[in-house]
């Protein structure tokens, strides 16, 4: 398997098919023959990271391209990226090539851009996926890049998410309102704290805002596992339904030798992003504009029959606000009625007391599979569980650099 450069990629995808049935992007629903340009609008304004050559050294020392190795890593971003776009410039937000935008998609942009002091950089998931038992260059799974990239929000001030990865393929409900139900504050200039502030120049506010909210923004992401090698069928209509959801940020995952970020589907088959492109490092211009036209696919979109995704993903969902929280809560407690399909995961109100304590949960290096009342937790079940949410890492065709 070879990596294509961008310019003997972009001719050869091939475009939407002329069907009746909706196509859905990230919970907007599309007409293919009156819609066909609003779509490919809307997949071109999400921003698309794929592999890069000749940035600055991960570490200092490490590797200037991830080539081989980031494609999951790149489609955490991807995932993220939307999740930052939601934030700061709504889902109706449209990137138009030569048309100028403004300082909050520069800031949101300039938060992944390949350098060591950016945000949810390749830098930054790298090192930070040490913790994770990942050495620089390994492959992730879904639900290591969720947890790094969880750890990373942490640092971002400005955008002030509340993370949730949901353990046991369960949401708890109040653990989410607890996280999420506080007073939180929006630090403008503090947002890039390691940049000098010269470097401001992509409009980071110059004075910090303070707003009090009684609901922190959250990022929902749900590391699941639907089937063994294969997907159960089972679970193809739940699937479908998340991404007519107006909260959907989308699924990673892949198929052997990809991994993708998937933001739709079409009757039987998803729509996604490919990373699996090789392209040069960006850097900011002297004048501080960041040339961003590689940063969005220009070209319609992949796509593979649902049937070919591998089982192991992670399911994105993003709440603005409490109602919008509950509006997702009601939606997944109607999957529930669908006939013949089967819930990916379950929805619960308080967290069963035969549970593992979250907080021993959240420092990984695995994600635990559901366990027997009787079960109990210690360090080989971590071994256990890491194998088995990341199994689907010895699938993938690791490239040479």
């Amino acid at each position: 398997m070879s990596t294509l450069t961008y310019d003997t990629l972009r001719f050869e995808y091939e475009d939407f098919p002329d069907t009746k049935e909706p196509v859905w992007i990230l919970g907007r629903k599309y007409s293919v023959f009156p819609e066909k340009e609003e779509i490919l609008l809307d997949v071109t304004s999400r921003l698309w990271f794929t592999y890069r050559k000749n940035f600055p050294a991960i570490g200092g020392t490490g590797p200037t391209s991830d080539t081989g190795w980031g494609c999951m890593l790149r489609c955490g971003q991807m995932i993220f990226a939307q999740a930052l776009v939601c934030r700061h410039l709504g889902r109706d937000w449209r990137w138009i090539k030569g048309k100028k935008q403004t300082d909050n998609y520069f800031n949101v942009l300039n938060a992944f851009i390949d350098k060591k002091d950016s945000y949810y950089s390749i830098h930054q998931i790298a090192q930070m996926g040490v913790g994770e038992g990942k050495s620089i260059g390994q492959w992730y799974g879904p639900n290591t890049v969720a947890q790094v990239l969880k750890k990373l929000a942490t640092f971002d001030t400005w955008s002030s998410l509340a993370v949730h990865i949901a353990m046991d393929n369960t949401v708890v409900m109040e653990e989410i309102r607890r996280l999420c139900n506080s007073n939180w504050m929006c630090a403008g200039a503090s947002a890039f704290p390691t940049l000098d502030s010269d470097l401001l120049y992509n409009g980071y506010p110059e004075e910090a805002e303070v707003t009090d909210r009684l609901w922190k923004p959250l990022v929902l992401l749900i590391p699941l596992r639907l089937g063994l090698t294969d997907i159960n069928e089972a679970y193809i209509e739940t699937l479908k339904h998340c991404f007519m959801m107006s909260q959907s940020l989308g699924v990673i995952g892949g198929k052997p030798n990809s991994a993708h970020y998937f933001i739709g589907y079409v009757e039987e088959e998803l729509i996604y992003l490919d990373p699996h492109t090789t392209q040069p490092a960006v850097e900011p211009s002297d004048s501080g504009c960041i040339p961003d036209e590689s940063f969005h696919c220009q070209h319609p979109p992949c796509r593979m029959s649902i049937a070919e995704l591998d089982p192991s993903i992670a399911v994105g969902f993003f709440c603005n606000t409490e109602e919008d929280f509950n509006d997702w809560c009601q939606q997944i407690k109607k999957l529930s009625l669908i006939r013949g399909a089967l819930p990916m995961f379950e929805l619960v109100e308080r967290q069963p007391s035969h549970f593992s304590n979250p907080d021993v949960l959240n420092l990984t290096p695995g994600v635990k599979e559901p366990l027997t009342a009787s079960a109990k937790w210690n360090s080989s079940d971590a071994d256990r569980l890491e194998r088995f949410f990341d199994s689907e890492d010895e699938d993938f065709e690791i490239l040479s650099l």
